[in-house]
């Protein structure tokens, strides 16, 4: 049994105990757009995808879901149904009613301030008016036999959890054990978690955490694993491979989602290679070098100059199986450079952490990634952060050292740090000004004529 987590029926899918990792997406449509959602939940079921998230941020958005599932069913599409769920208890408890499962993050769900002149006993009352805030939700879950997620992110912990933890993976955990908390109190095990972050190691180790916090407390519930915020192309497929497969090869890990800023049936081969491990050569490579990393079993790392990477080639030959090498060495150089940037360890070229695909983001994030890429990626060392979601983007951006923010009506908010530099910037000239902004703080090098 891997990690001895038990089984959670979500519809006609079963996540945890000995059954195989579950595939999951999520949709990127206007939820009220019926058509074009379902369209684009049948293009992910066609590629493999197992359960599908769909956002409900409103109550109109919530009973609109009840209107594409019976569209589904028309097309013979029986796939879970997950509601994404942020600020709105009543979105929740009108979605529980209708799909297989809900999402819900503790950040957003219930608190939001903390004073930090609170006493204990204020904490305490607190998290009574949470489970008494949540005691609805929970029976109308027992009532429709829905389950439940509690999805943590690490840029969207409450600002109580923040004072008493810090911005920290422990933060991330303590945050979902007050909550399995109450849903045991409840009565209530129909439950998976997830802990994710843009950064990989956060991500990690807030699982292994969660892991150990659980099982202390006899409480063995199935894990979602996915680093958030990964971006696009072939170094976000490297940076999730770098976060959920040292898990997976540790017994860690019932469903999977890989979160990428393209379409959403882009991520599926890519999960599938990655929950597939044992018989994909390179996710296997990858993953356990990642694992040797975050785990300090690599001691030195290679040096900018050794081509070969051979400190990292080295050790990952007694992990092969006794296969056939996987690469030629361009090739290992390529993917160790990428999983050592991946891991914060060495930084070969900009890093750019963007929301994946969501029905919450309201401009082209795509496009707009695409263009800051094409004007920074040169720019060695440098984090940029490309959001356009209220609900993660302000926390996942947090240490980047520019951020570039979609603010409605082609307009694009720019950040130094923290801090909001220029607002509503028209689009057209949003590149201009962050080139600007970072040429202005010395941070700018023309791209190499090669």
């Amino acid at each position: 049994m891997k990690n001895g987590s038990i089984e959670v029926k979500v519809g006609n899918i079963i996540i945890g105990g000995n059954n195989p990792v579950v595939i999951q997406s999520m949709t990127n449509t206007d939820t009220l757009d019926t058509a074009a959602t379902v369209e684009q939940t049948v293009r992910l079921v066609e590629q493999g995808c197992q359960m599908v998230r769909i956002t409900a941020a409103d109550i109109s958005q919530a009973e609109n879901l009840y209107n594409i599932k019976n569209e589904l069913i028309k097309c013979n599409i029986n796939v879970p149904l997950v509601a994404d769920i942020h600020f709105n208890p009543k979105a929740a408890e009108i979605s529980a009613s209708v799909v297989e499962k809900i999402r819900i993050n503790p950040g957003n769900y219930v608190d939001r301030k903390w004073n930090p002149d609170y006493t204990e006993k204020d904490y305490e009352d607190i998290l009574n008016k949470a489970k008494d805030n949540i005691f609805p939700l929970i029976d109308i879950c027992k009532k429709h036999g829905t389950a439940v997620r509690i999805g943590v992110n690490h840029g969207s912990l409450s600002e109580r959890i923040l004072f008493k933890y810090g911005n920290t993976p422990l933060a991330m955990a303590e945050s979902a054990m007050e909550f399995l908390r109450m849903f045991n109190e409840m009565d209530f095990h129909k439950i998976v978690v997830s802990m994710k972050a843009s950064d990989v190691p956060v991500m990690y180790r807030a699982n292994k955490i969660l892991v150990d916090k659980m099982q202390k407390e006899n409480m063995y519930y199935p894990l979602h694993l996915g680093v958030t915020e990964a971006g696009n192309g072939q170094e976000a497929r490297i940076k999730s491979i770098c976060g959920i497969a040292p898990l997976l090869l540790q017994g860690i890990g019932d469903t999977i989602r890989v979160s990428l800023t393209e379409k959403p049936e882009n991520e599926i081969p890519i999960a599938k290679q990655i929950a597939d491990i044992e018989k994909n050569n390179d996710i296997y490579y990858i993953g356990k070098t990642a694992l040797d990393l975050l785990e300090g079993t690599i001691k030195t790392l290679p040096t900018e100059d050794d081509e070969n990477m051979t400190a990292l080639k080295k050790i990952n030959t007694p992990f092969e199986k006794n296969k056939t090498p996987f690469h030629e060495n361009k090739t290992a150089f390529y993917f160790n450079r990428e999983i050592l940037q991946s891991l914060g360890l060495k930084r070969y070229k900009a890093e750019f952490v963007a929301c994946p695909s969501c029905g919450r983001t309201k401009y082209d994030i795509e496009t707009a990634l695409a263009k800051v890429k094409s004007a920074c990626s040169h720019l060695k060392g440098l984090k940029i952060a490309v959001m356009g979601c209220i609900v993660n983007g302000p926390g996942e951006m947090a240490d980047a050292d520019y951020g570039y923010i979609g603010a409605g009506n082609n307009t694009v908010n720019l950040y130094r740090g923290k801090n909001l530099i220029l607002s509503h910037v028209d689009e057209t000239k949003a590149i201009d000004e962050l080139i600007g902004l970072i040429k202005q703080d010395g941070n700018w090098e023309e791209p190499s004529a090669n």
